[in-house]
């Protein structure tokens, strides 16, 4: 392990070891425990072992952790806005002790670095989402995480590096913080503007980062975010042609393209100083901040989680340590009378703006609709519409949840049903039941093997509906987090349609053809939803039916509708 010094961006960690420290960490960790790292993990890791995260040397201590929650600095003093640590659940932390050694593996088992645990705790979540992001909010993707996926325990702790992540994409896309900074001094560039971006890019892009350039004298590093993004944002696979297309928009040898492995937050403000940060650890001396950097769209309440330009303002704020300069930006709009883009500034009185956001540039993908060569080039809009045809040609899942005995499986058979007769996708069929029977069977009732077995429909759910089908999925699903968590996983797939089956408990209960809720009143049968465990229902399904008044038939009809309304259907 080593540091780097170079003329682009300062001091640099090295957390590898070498050939004989690795030879001998590998001898020692097979009596470590292990773990196995999740994506955001991963990526944390990665930029954690190569330097983008410098002057980080591991996941952080809990006096760092606290002092970058209160003060966006390390215990130290640095500046540093954004959590680092690793999450684990209470089962694996309960045999772990400070000054222990644990592997960190990937998915496939392949050790890439030893933590030597310096600190072990149990953060305040709801802490944390306040202070980092500025409300508790389940809506902002970044604290839902938190509340929903993340373990309960976290480690801090040096790490010792045997190897990176493998990545088999666009390997020539992929540079670390000491490559990209060699080639910046191969290359001769010595001012170098950094574009951050989590979207495809579009004409409006272009020209903004073309300005940026201009402005500073600087050549561009167009370096977009293929780890975590915000659920439901487009592949990175996508997006990486489309960078590849509009990077022969730009002048030649001016512009380069390297991908960076980071798990984005959406902190708004916060994030935008992180951002810098990793940007100068890269080499770059400048990056540019635009409108609403970072942000995770709506709260609960359908305001925005932070102004349009808190981030510039407090990037602006730790400007003079920073070490990198921002190239601050407003949004870009079509001048129509000049046929170019101009800052929304610079607009006079009189001119036609014309403008297309980000959720009608969505819409219009969706419905397969025009989509004008001003707002973008043909050639990005073509790659778009390869991996996200409109919506009547994508598959979707429909997910009904709701009490035994509410009427989930008679309506999910009705409505299979109907796709039968009308053809054109292939239809799927997961009860509750039959899913018990054939991919479940070794699962309990517990609260952790019922989320499991939900997991495990959500993932045959969203294969079918990557692929073009139809799956009609009708479990009881009574959790509200393992519900989200299925929708994220499908809804990257194509379409999500949660139906709550609102059928009142008492009506249910009369119904019960299995004898089940007696069983359950009886103490017979432990853990039964709506009497001895909770039914947390919906608040925000696509629809709910309610099987007092309504038939299967009609029931199915309504689905119909809705799905028909939401364009999935013609």
């Amino acid at each position: 392990m080593s540091d780097l010094i170079s003329p682009h961006g300062g001091q640099l960690k090295n957390l590898y070891l070498d050939e004989q420290g690795i030879a001998e960490e590998k001898a020692r960790a097979k009596h470590y425990p292990s773990w196995d790292l999740s994506h955001r993990q991963l990526c944390d890791l990665e930029l954690l072992l190569n330097g983008g995260f410098s002057p980080l040397e591991g996941f952080m201590s809990q006096a760092d952790y606290d002092a970058v929650l209160e003060n966006m600095r390390l215990a130290d003093g640095t500046l540093w806005t954004m959590p680092i640590t690793l999450d684990v659940s209470e089962t694996f932390a309960q045999g772990l002790d400070i000054g222990d050694n644990i592997a960190l593996r990937d998915p496939e088992g392949v050790m890439l670095a030893v933590l030597e645990i310096s600190d072990i705790w149990r953060p305040d979540k709801h802490r944390e989402a306040e202070l980092v992001f500025g409300a508790d909010d389940l809506a902002h993707p970044a604290v839902a995480y938190l509340h929903r996926q993340a373990g309960e325990v976290y480690l801090g702790g040096r790490l010792k590096g045997i190897e990176p992540p493998v990545h088999y994409d666009y390997r020539q896309l992929r540079d670390t913080p000491a490559e990209l900074r060699q080639k910046f001094n191969k290359w001769g560039w010595k001012k170098i503007v950094a574009f951050q971006t989590r979207n495809p890019m579009h004409r409006a892009h272009q020209e903004l980062t073309f300005r940026a350039a201009q402005q500073v004298e600087a050549n561009l590093l167009i370096q977009p975010v293929v780890g975590m993004t915000k659920p439901g944002d487009i592949d990175h696979y996508s997006r990486v042609r489309c960078y590849q297309h509009i990077i022969k928009q730009y002048p030649a040898q001016t512009t380069t393209l390297s991908l960076l492995p980071l798990a984005m937050r959406m902190g708004g403000p916060r994030e935008a100083v992180w951002h810098a940060i990793i940007r100068k650890n890269y080499g770059c001396t400048h990056f540019i901040v635009g409108r609403d950097h970072a942000g995770p769209g709506k709260n609960s309440q359908g305001e925005d989680f932070y102004g349009p330009y808190d981030a510039q303002e407090l990037v602006t704020r730790f400007q003079d340590e920073l070490g990198i300069q921002m190239v601050p930006f407003q949004a870009m709009v079509y001048v129509e009378e000049k046929a170019e883009y101009r800052p929304i500034t610079e607009v006079r009185e009189g001119e036609s703006v014309l403008n297309i956001s980000g959720t009608e540039f969505r819409r219009r993908l969706q419905e397969g609709l025009e989509i004008p060569d001003w707002f973008s080039y043909p050639e990005v809009v073509a790659e778009l519409r390869k991996t996200h045809p409109p919506r009547h040609r994508q598959g979707f899942t429909v997910f009904f949840t709701g009490l035994s005995g509410s009427g989930k499986s008679t309506i999910a058979n009705a409505l299979m049903v109907k796709f039968l007769e009308m053809g054109g996708r292939r239809v799927t069929l997961l009860d509750g039941d039959i899913v018990r029977k054939h991919l479940s069977s070794e699962l309990g009732f517990s609260r952790e093997h019922r989320n499991l077995n939900i997991e495990r429909i959500g993932y045959v759910a969203s294969e079918i509906t990557k692929h073009g089908g139809i799956a009609i999925c009708a479990p009881i699903a009574p959790y509200a987090a393992t519900r989200a968590a299925v929708r994220e996983m499908i809804g990257t797939q194509g379409g999500f349609i949660e139906v709550y089956v609102a059928t009142p408990l008492e009506v249910c209960e009369a119904r019960d053809r299995k004898g089940l809720y007696a069983k359950a009143r009886a103490g017979i049968i432990k853990e039964f939803t709506g009497i001895s465990d909770p039914y947390e229902a919906p608040e925000n399904p696509e629809l709910v039916i309610n099987t007092v008044d309504t038939s299967p038939d009609e029931a199915a009809q309504q689905i119909l509708l809705k799905l028909e309304q939401l364009g999935y259907i013609k």
